[in-house]
């Protein structure tokens, strides 16, 4: 008689129990980035909708950035650190391609020996590690989870570069993931077109770096198409989420896209037909674009400035580098 294996299950449910947030400290302001690309805050202000982006001093780097979030978050979830037992981050970051983000913020918020890895899905990295943290946790692998999305974009700008440069800032933003009595995480709807991988990106390798054939690389980016695949093909994806968590647009009372480009987040709420009661993330304005942080980014904000939200729904929305996306509705904490 062959052995039975016992496989693992958990919760039926679970819930984001609270969010944490870190900033660079020095505000970015337009005039001090138009120079070098031959602009001006006018431009900048309404393409993108960006007045300061913030961003990290020269001696913090994204791992520092992930600590200070991912300490709010376990502070103000109620959890005490030693029992989360996964740990994941997202970021395009790391100052090191090893160890892991992830395996240092555990040992430094005091949840050794966590499960810890990183996810590399730029601006869609959150959404991932959310739906993630949410099946292991059901799974039965995990009983709570801490999920940070951290960059610090400053270290792969060319001030010289028009297509993003005036962009990116630096930041973090973390949230604690358990069970729940009830479903607080929707179903997540995620994907990728890897056709349009050079759309944006990094313009070259390390090993081209090493070997001198190749400046530092930077982040670029074909700004007019990533802007049509975000504007026409991310709003199916926001609906198609909206669908298989069960609700409506009107059901909202918060729409959390990520902090791309304020013309595109615009488009967004008047393609998803959102009623005015609908509370909108406009982080970018004084933050940037943090690509993995900028939803919990902009989320914390959100709470922040309106308690009020707590309980209601949010639809989250992703996309990046690699043309990779992932959306979710959740219940606020």
């Amino acid at each position: 008689m062959n052995p039975t294996l016992t496989q693992s299950t958990g919760p039926a449910h679970t819930r984001i129990y609270s969010y944490g947030a870190a900033r660079g400290e020095i505000a970015v302001g337009n005039d001090e980035l138009v120079g070098p690309i031959d602009s001006s805050d006018e431009w900048i202000r309404q393409r993108t909708g960006i007045i300061t982006r913030v961003r990290a001093t020269a001696d913090v780097d994204a791992i520092d950035l992930a600590t200070d979030a991912g300490r709010e978050a376990i502070s103000r979830s109620g959890v005490p650190a030693d029992q989360i037992d996964v740990v994941i981050v997202a970021t395009i970051s790391n100052p090191k391609q090893t160890p892991s983000v992830s395996a240092i913020v555990a040992e430094r918020v005091g949840a050794n020996p966590a499960a810890a890895y990183d996810v590399n899905a730029a601006c869609a990295g959150f959404a991932y590690a959310v739906a993630q943290a949410d099946a292991l946790i059901r799974a039965g692998a995990g009983h709570y989870a801490l999920v940070i999305g951290t960059e610090k974009l400053s270290d792969v700008v060319d001030p010289t570069d028009r297509s993003i440069s005036f962009l990116l800032g630096d930041g973090a933003g973390a949230a604690v993931v358990g069970p729940s009595d009830s479903p607080g995480i929707g179903p997540t709807v995620w994907g990728s077109d890897g056709s349009k991988a050079d759309a944006v990106g990094m313009n070259h390798t390390l090993t081209e770096f090493r070997d001198g054939v190749s400046p530092w690389p930077t982040l670029r980016q074909e700004g007019p198409t990533v802007f049509r695949w975000a504007v026409w093909e991310m709003v199916k994806v926001a609906r198609e989420a909206l669908e298989v968590a069960g609700v409506q647009a009107a059901d909202l009372a918060a729409f959390v896209p990520h902090q791309a480009n304020m013309r595109i987040i615009d488009e967004f709420a008047k393609q998803l037909k959102l009623p005015e009661s609908v509370v909108i993330g406009r982080d970018i304005e004084t933050t940037g674009n943090t690509s993995a942080a900028s939803i919990p980014l902009a989320t914390h904000r959100l709470l922040e400035e309106h308690p009020e939200l707590s309980g209601g729904l949010a639809l989250q929305i992703g996309f990046g580098a690699g043309l990779v996306f992932g959306a979710q509705v959740v219940v606020l904490p």
